[in-house]
Parts: C-alpha cells; sequence; structure tokens
C-alpha cells in the first residue's frame, strides 16, 4: 500500500461476490411455493365444507326426531279416542312456532286396531282404520303410525304408538 492512501473494507454489495443469501425469491420460486399451498388447503377446506353440511343436516334429524317424539307423547298422553290427528298436528305447529321453517314441515297419522282371534292361542289381526265401525269400544287396542317430514322433503322418520285402555 502506498502511504496516504486508505483502504477501507464495506460490507454488503460487492460486484465480484456471489449473491448473497437474503437477496429473495424468483417469480418461480413463488409461484411453486403458492402452488403447492393451495394444493394442501383444498383438502382442509373440502372437510370444512363436508362438515359443515353434516352438521346441517345432523340438526334436522335432531328437529324432526324432536317433532315425533313430542307427537308421539302426546298421542300417548291424550284421551283415548278414535282419531289423534289434533295432537300430531298440535305437535308439528309447535315445532312451527319455534322454529319458523319449519311451517312447510308435514305429519302423517295412520291408524290400525287389534282384532282378537276366537281362540286365545291363535294370533289376532291388525285391521285397518282408526276404531272399528267409527266408534271407539271398551278395550280396544290401537297402532297409531306417526310419520313426520322435514320442511326440504329429505328426511322422513316414523314412530309407532301402541294405544290401548287395557
Amino acid at each position: 500500500m502506498r502511504a496516504g492512501r486508505r483502504v477501507e473494507r464495506t460490507r454488503g454489495w460487492c460486484p465480484n461476490r456471489a449473491r448473497s443469501s437474503d437477496a429473495g425469491f424468483s417469480l418461480t420460486e413463488v409461484v411453486v411455493a403458492v402452488a403447492l399451498m393451495g394444493i394442501a388447503m383444498l383438502p382442509i377446506m373440502m372437510a370444512g365444507i363436508v362438515s359443515v353440511r353434516a352438521s346441517a343436516q345432523t340438526r334436522v334429524a335432531a328437529k324432526v326426531e324432536t317433532v315425533l317424539a313430542n307427537a308421539a307423547d302426546r298421542v300417548n298422553r291424550g284421551k283415548e279416542d278414535c282419531d289423534y290427528s289434533d295432537e300430531v298436528l298440535a305437535a308439528v305447529q309447535s315445532a312451527s312456532t319455534k322454529a319458523p321453517e319449519w311451517e312447510n314441515a308435514t305429519a302423517t297419522v295412520q291408524y290400525e286396531w287389534y282384532q282378537p282371534a276366537a281362540s286365545p292361542v291363535t294370533l289376532g289381526t291388525w285391521e285397518s282404520g282408526a276404531c272399528p265401525g267409527g266408534f271407539r269400544p271398551d278395550g280396544l287396542v290401537q297402532k297409531v303410525t306417526i310419520t313426520v317430514i322435514s320442511p326440504d322433503g329429505k328426511l322422513q322418520r316414523t314412530m309407532q304408538v301402541v294405544k290401548s285402555d287395557v
């Protein structure tokens, strides 16, 4: 070195050196990284969507089961009669007052009554209709089949209640 001239070493960029490690990423590297993240996120997002749909279906199924149990309870606790449509309708109306989307839910009621056989060792038969001859005799055994259909029509549940004064 010559006297009077001083050489300083500097840190940072130097044209003769290779690229430093914190120079950043190329466009290709960024595109590949984003594509890989997208591929990885797709199954996670699909699982979330499936979970939300299953939750909604479970909620509707629980509501249908609740309305059905309520209707069966009303039939079971109601007075002995030939027609229990009012009790079932009241259960559906109760659900629609608590959840307005249930206004379009439907419930059906079917009736059968037991005709005992002439001999105690022979099985009797179930006859269609609510009561024999339109009136309720003493000792009548009825089978009331209640079906509740969700407002969207996709879910249907049925329950049978045996009603008797025996």
